[in-house]
């Protein structure tokens, strides 16, 4: 997709100043970042998202996460790996409440949905 056919959304116009524009993707890293903080969550859709992070760049994090703004009210979609032994419903709570909060402080959008599907449980290495 080419700069000019990203999704664009105004966040912010002053006509002293101009105006700032955001890009789908930028709301949908800031969806992954947040995601990949809380504990018990493993990945993104079966990529390792840390180790891609450092590989390929920030990019990566919006695999995964589908991002919908419609006159300024997002509804985030997720795709995550959690870890065996952690709670299913507390984790994703948690994810929830970081994503929603992440993209609000950040851009000033509101949060209407994060919606999670969980693909897999991953289960720890055995030494």
């Amino acid at each position: 997709m080419s700069k000019e056919e990203r999704n664009t959304y105004t966040i912010q116009t002053d006509e002293n100043l101009g105006e700032v524009k955001i890009a789908d993707e930028v709301v949908a890293i800031i969806a992954g970042l947040a995601a990949m903080e809380v504990e018990g969550v493993s990945s993104m859709t079966g990529n390792a998202t840390r180790e891609l992070v450092s590989k390929f760049g920030m990019k990566s994090l919006s695999k995964g996460v589908k991002v919908d703004v419609l006159d300024g009210i997002v509804t985030v979609s997720l795709v995550l790996n959690l870890n065996y032994g952690y709670s299913i419903k507390d984790t994703t709570q948690r994810v929830q409440e970081k994503v929603k909060a992440a993209i609000e402080n950040m851009t000033g959008l509101e949060v209407a949905d994060v919606n999670i599907r969980v693909a897999g449980v991953d289960m720890p290495e055995e030494a």
